[in-house]
C-alpha cells in the first residue's frame, strides 16, 4: 500500500450497501436525522525490558454504529454483523432506544430537545493522514530490533541499571454516511515510542529514572527512523543527564520565575485550557469524569485566562495532530479556531448538539468515538499555545530569569474538578542564576491556579522552540472513552510560581 492511501482491506468491506440498508430503515421510522459509522481500528504494542522481549499485543476492532434523532432524543446501537439486514435491525434498536429515552425525558418534565446545528453536505470526501511508512507494514522483527538495539545502547552506559522501551501504534479506519448525504472514509495511523532508562545506587539504595521526550505523533514508521525525531541525539545524552539528576540536590521550595519546555508545557495546557474549554464540560454536561469547568459560558469574552500574550488556538488540522481527522464523527468538516486570544476566553471546543444549544453557527467538529461500540461524544482538538512570531529561543527567555527553574518533560500532575487548582512535576529540572542554567535540581513541582499561572506569562518563544507534544491516553465520558490528542507549545517564561518541594510535601 502507499504511503497516505486508504487501505484497500478497508475497502472491500461492504461499506455503502450497510449504511444504505441502516440509513433507509431509520427514514422509514420517522427519524429527522441519522448516521452510520463503520470502523476498523487495529492497535498493536511491543514492549521491552532490559533489551529483551517483556510482551506484544496486536488486536483490531471491527463493527459499525448507528445513531438516530426521533423527537428530539438520541438513540444508539451497535453490531458486528455486516450484512444489510443486521444494519437494518440494528437501526430498529437505534430508534427503540431513541423512543424510551424521549419517553423517560416527558415523564421526567424536561422540555429539552436535542437538536444539529446546520453543516453542509460532503457527497464522498476522503482523508488520510500525512505518513510515509505504515508501521503496520514493517516486519515485527524491525521493530523489536530497533528497541532492543537502543536499550542495549542505554544499558551499556555507566550508571544505567535498566531499560524499558516500548513502541504503541494505531491505523484508524472510519466510514460515515448521514441522512443528509454526507459520505467520507478516511485513514490515520498514529504511534507513540518511548524509552526510559533507571539508576540504581547500589550502596544507599537510592534510584530514579528519565524518560525519552520524544512526542507521540500522527505520522508513520519514519518517525523511528529520524523523520521528525533525533532519536540519535537523545539517547546519546539521556544516560548523563540521568547520572546529573542522581547527584542533583533537593529543591528549595519558594517562588521562582519558569522557563518551560514544551515537552513539560503540553500536559498543563492540556489539563487547565483543553479540558476546561470543552463545552459540554463547561455547561455541566460532562461532570462525573474528571468534573466540570471554572470557564463556564456566561464568562465568553470576557474571562481573563492569562496574560495578553495567550493565544490558544484549537485545531483538528494540525499537520502529524493525534487530534487531526478530515470530518469529525458527526460529518462536520474540522477546522481551526481561537480558544484565547489576548489573554481572554473567546471560543470553546464544540460538538452539533453543543453549538446548536448555545447558538453557534456551527460546530468545530469535536465529535468522536474511540470505537464502533460507543456513542460520538465531544473530544479534544489539539490544543495549542501559538509562539511569539519574533519570540526569543529558549536560551533568550532563560537569560531573562535572575533565580528560577528550567522544566523539561512531563511527569505527574494533579489538577481539580473545576480545571482551576493544580500541580505539575517533570521529568528533570535545572536552576537558573543570573540568565544562565546552573546544574540540575530534583523533587520539585509548581502549584497554581489556571488563571493565575497564565496570567503570570511574561514571555512566549519564538516558532523556533514550538514543539507538538501530546498523549494516546487522553479519558472522556461513560462508559469510558480513550482518544489521542496533541498540544503544541513554544518554550515560554513564567514569573513568581510557587514551586513545592514533593520529598518535603510527602512527610507531613
Amino acid at each position: 500500500m502507499p504511503p497516505s492511501a486508504l487501505d484497500p482491506h478497508f475497502l472491500s468491506y461492504p461499506l455503502r450497501p450497510l449504511a444504505d440498508a441502516a440509513l433507509s430503515r431509520a427514514r422509514q421510522l420517522g427519524v429527522s436525522h441519522a448516521d452510520f459509522r463503520l470502523e476498523r481500528v487495529r492497535s498493536a504494542s511491543w514492549r521491552l525490558r532490559d533489551a529483551r522481549p517483556s510482551g506484544s499485543s496486536d488486536t483490531v476492532q471491527l463493527g459499525f454504529a448507528v445513531r438516530v434523532l426521533l423527537d428530539g432524543s438520541w438513540g444508539f446501537a451497535a453490531g458486528v454483523d455486516l450484512t444489510p439486514q443486521a444494519a437494518a435491525a440494528v437501526a430498529e434498536q437505534a430508534v427503540a432506544v431513541a423512543r424510551l429515552a424521549g419517553g423517560i425525558s416527558r415523564a421526567a418534565g424536561s422540555g429539552e430537545r436535542v437538536e444539529l446545528a446546520p453543516e453542509p453536505v460532503y457527497p464522498d470526501a476522503e482523508w488520510v493522514s500525512a505518513y510515509e511508512v505504515n508501521p503496520f507494514e514493517v516486519p515485527d522483527a524491525e521493530k523489536t530490533g530497533l528497541l532492543a538495539e537502543w536499550s542495549s545502547r542505554l544499558l551499556a552506559a555507566d550508571g544505567v541499571s535498566h531499560v524499558s522501551a516500548a513502541v504503541l501504534t494505531v491505523q484508524e479506519n472510519k466510514f460515515y454516511a448521514d441522512t443528509a448525504g454526507t459520505v467520507t472514509t478516511q485513514q490515520r495511523v498514529r504511534l507513540h515510542p518511548w524509552l526510559e532508562a533507571t539508576s540504581v545506587d547500589e550502596r544507599t539504595g537510592a534510584f530514579d529514572s528519565m524518560r525519552t521526550i520524544a512526542p507521540p505523533a500522527g505520522r508513520g514508521w519514519e518517525y523511528l527512523r529520524g523523520t521528525g525525531w533525533d532519536w540519535d541525539a537523545e539517547l546519546a545524552e539521556l544516560p548523563e543527564l540521568l547520572a546529573q539528576k542522581m547527584r542533583a540536590p533537593s529543591v528549595a521550595a519558594g517562588r521562582y520565575d519558569l522557563v518551560i519546555d514544551p515537552s513539560n508545557l503540553w500536559l498543563t495546557i492540556h489539563e487547565s485550557i483543553g479540558h476546561a474549554t470543552e463545552l459540554d464540560r463547561a455547561l455541566g454536561y460532562e461532570a462525573a469524569y474528571a468534573g466540570t469547568s471554572f470557564a463556564t459560558f456566561d464568562q465568553l469574552g470576557s474571562l481573563k485566562y492569562g496574560s495578553e500574550l495567550m493565544h490558544v488556538t484549537g485545531d483538528r488540522t494540525a499537520e502529524h495532530g493525534l487530534a487531526s481527522i478530515g470530518y469529525d464523527d458527526e460529518g462536520v468538516a474540522t477546522q481551526s479556531w481561537d480558544l484565547i486570544r489576548d489573554g481572554v476566553l473567546v471560543g470553546y471546543q464544540l460538538d452539533r448538539p453543543m453549538a446548536r444549544l448555545k447558538g453557534f453557527e456551527r460546530s468545530n467538529g469535536c465529535a468522536y468515538a474511540d470505537s464502533p461500540a460507543h456513542v460520538p461524544v465531544q473530544r479534544m482538538a489539539n490544543v495549542s499555545l501559538q509562539p511569539a512570531a519574533d519570540g526569543p529561543d529558549t536560551a533568550g527567555l532563560v537569560s531573562q530569569v535572575e533565580n528560577g527553574l528550567y522544566i523539561v518533560g512531563d511527569r505527574s500532575w494533579s489538577i481539580d474538578m473545576q480545571r482551576y487548582n493544580f500541580q505539575f512535576t517533570g521529568q528533570r529540572a535545572y536552576a537558573i542564576r543570573n540568565g544562565e542554567l546552573a546544574g540540575q535540581v530534583k523533587d520539585f513541582a509548581y502549584q497554581a491556579t489556571t488563571t493565575d499561572f497564565w496570567g503570570s506569562m511574561s514571555a512566549v518563544g519564538g516558532p523556533q522552540t514550538y514543539v507538538l507534544g501530546g498523549a494516546f491516553n487522553c479519558g472522556k465520558a461513560q462508559p469510558g472513552q480513550v482518544a489521542a490528542v496533541s498540544h503544541g507549545c513554544p518554550s515560554a517564561l513564567f514569573r513568581q510560581v510557587n514551586v513545592l518541594n514533593t520529598q518535603q510535601e510527602a512527610g507531613h
